[in-house]
């Protein structure tokens, strides 16, 4: 009788094992980013993706949100956080730590971007095409770029090229820290969350960031005037990407990393860059209302900044040569795709 039992209860706990491992299976992952949950990405895309992965997973994926930095470290740490495995899931400015992701850095040039969801498309197949390499370490689940980045400053601000001398203005990254000194700024690196504190402190009398995030760090309460450029192109964007540890995503049965995979790439960069685009449109209705002085600089004026800015490019260029990367083929791909995303 304790023969019999004992092959049954073997026979059971084997049928249990072949029948139920993935189906069973739930998984807890913490998503991490640096933003309140109220801004336009955390808001608008990050949620929506969240609930949209737990409902496809019948909620055997719950993914926990942590904005804000609420597990600790800055910003720049992000990456590391989610290659390391202290956080499954972040989501970051590449720019924050500079020269890691050299080839993405094309589309921080001057007057690259147009909307945000037609540059983020082309973004996204831009990094799938030409620098997957550099993200090696993690599992990538988006790339994607914020509209165009406009100059919020103090006083009367900026309404021609030459007010810009001296001025202290807040940049995102390396690259585009460099275009506000060849524009005549004293530039100051700094990641998003300090701007506001910067501003009211006097530490900085303007910063360049899209619309979208605006409400969020409240510039226009803390800044008087709003500087944008005629064109189709704005003058600057940021790259943003969210990844995945990779442990987290190969431990996954291969039905939750369907699941993940359904929800990346294009169709996820359509998602953030709509989401910042819907961003932009509240930001400025805002500032509309808030009786700021909002500008946007003529052709002439506009063609004089592209002028001095092109310099940042030629350097760039020249930079990427001394490291054996083709980096005229990568701005020449960037506009063609960004060309590409925008007529569509």
């Amino acid at each position: 009788m304790k023969r019999r039992t004992f092959m049954l209860g073997s026979l059971m706990a084997a049928t249990l094992m072949t029948v139920t491992p993935a189906a069973a299976q739930e998984v807890t992952m913490r998503l991490h980013q640096l933003l309140p949950p109220q801004a336009s990405v955390p808001k608008m895309a990050i949620t929506p993706w969240i609930e949209t992965i737990e409902k496809a997973s019948n909620g055997r994926i719950k993914i926990e949100h942590y904005p804000a930095m609420q597990l600790g470290g800055k910003p720049p740490s992000l990456f590391d956080q989610a290659k390391d495995g202290v956080v499954d899931i972040i989501w970051t400015v590449l720019g924050y730590t500079p020269g890691r992701f050299p080839r993405t850095e094309a589309f921080e040039l001057p007057f690259m971007v147009t909307n945000a969801t037609a540059t983020s498309l082309a973004f996204q197949e831009y990094v799938e095409k030409n620098a997957m390499d550099e993200f090696k370490d993690v599992h990538p689940i988006v790339f994607h770029t914020h509209g165009p980045g406009l100059i919020h400053a103090k006083g009367s601000g900026v309404t021609k090229l030459e007010d810009m001398q001296g001025l202290k203005l807040r940049g995102p990254t390396r690259i585009v820290t460099k275009m506000l000194e060849k524009l005549g700024a004293t530039a100051v690196g700094m990641p998003v969350p300090a701007v506001p504190e910067s501003l009211s402190k006097g530490v900085i009398d303007g910063a360049v960031i899209p619309w979208e995030v605006t409400p969020a760090l409240k510039i226009t309460e803390l800044t008087n005037t709003h500087t944008g450029f005629s064109g189709d192109h704005g003058l600057y964007t940021a790259t943003f990407a969210m990844v995945m540890n990779k442990d987290t995503y190969n431990n996954l049965p291969d039905d939750l990393k369907k699941i993940i995979d359904d929800n990346s790439g294009m169709a996820a960069a359509k998602l953030f860059g709509g989401a910042m685009d819907k961003g932009d449109v509240i930001g400025l209705g805002i500032a509309e209302k808030s009786g700021n002085t909002i500008l946007t600089l003529d052709d002439a004026e506009t063609a004089r900044w592209k002028e001095v800015a092109a310099s940042v490019e030629a350097e760039w260029i020249e930079e990427m040569k001394g490291k054996g990367i083709d980096a005229a083929s990568l701005v020449a791909q960037a506009k063609e795709l960004v060309a590409k995303y925008t007529a569509q």
